[in-house]
């Protein structure tokens, strides 16, 4: 008997420009603008102001949403909980090696989380991609993307691992000024790699399922937008 022909699915996925927003978005909120204020006010008013100002924003962020009745985005949450903490830390004792020391330990952190995870149904890394990528429920509910996230989250655990041994060897042996330049360079490079990786895996091991992506409205749609 001739074998069936694959059924293949295609699964349409926002343009290029509102992915990049939406991945752009939650890492400047989170990540990008509190280090930049920080700097700003480090060396222009002291450490106490860097880290007030870091934690000030963070705090607008998530006040701005709740106000405008938003969802806030999983890491935004992560985040300012961690820069919280480490606020604290930072004030109460003095030491800028101690403030940046945490989001160090916190790579180890991830990396646990993630493995530990692992045994849900979705893991944490699943519902971290939801605040850079808004997959339709047809994708988020398969079963092979449910697999594919729990061994994605592997690779992820070994990135926060190397990263975190990095910049704890920075850290230990440079200044602020060129710590923030190292880590941040180095940090978003390996983060760089991680995700391109990513995806070459996700776009391989979908299409090995049968299931095609393709970026950009449907043909219909664009037809009306026109």
């Amino acid at each position: 008997m001739p074998d069936h022909p694959r059924v293949t699915t295609l699964i349409h996925l926002p343009p290029i420009g509102s992915l990049l927003q939406q991945a752009g978005r939650p890492l400047l909120e989170s990540t990008l603008v509190p280090l930049a204020l920080f700097w700003v006010l480090f060396t222009h008013a002291g450490f106490d102001a860097g880290l007030l100002a870091a934690l000030s924003w963070s705090a607008v962020a998530i006040g701005r949403r709740l106000v405008m009745r938003r969802r806030i985005p999983a890491i935004l949450i992560v985040s300012t909980v961690l820069l919280v903490a480490r606020t604290a830390v930072g004030l109460w004792t003095g030491s800028a090696f101690l403030y940046f020391l945490q989001p160090t330990v916190q790579n180890f952190v991830f990396a646990l989380l993630l493995l530990v995870t692992l045994g849900f149904d979705r893991p944490l890394l699943a519902k971290l991609a939801d605040d850079f990528c808004a997959f339709p429920d047809s994708l988020t509910g398969h079963p092979h993307m449910k697999r594919f996230f729990k061994r994605v989250s592997l690779l992820w655990a070994i990135v926060f691992l190397v990263n975190g041994a990095t910049t704890l060897a920075v850290l230990a042996t440079q200044t602020v000024g060129n710590y923030l330049m190292v880590s941040t360079a180095g940090s978003y490079s390996l983060v760089g790699l991680g995700i391109v990786t990513s995806l070459l895996w996700f776009h391989r091991s979908m299409r090995g399922q049968g299931i095609r992506l393709r970026v950009g409205l449907p043909t219909a749609a664009r037809m009306r937008v026109g």
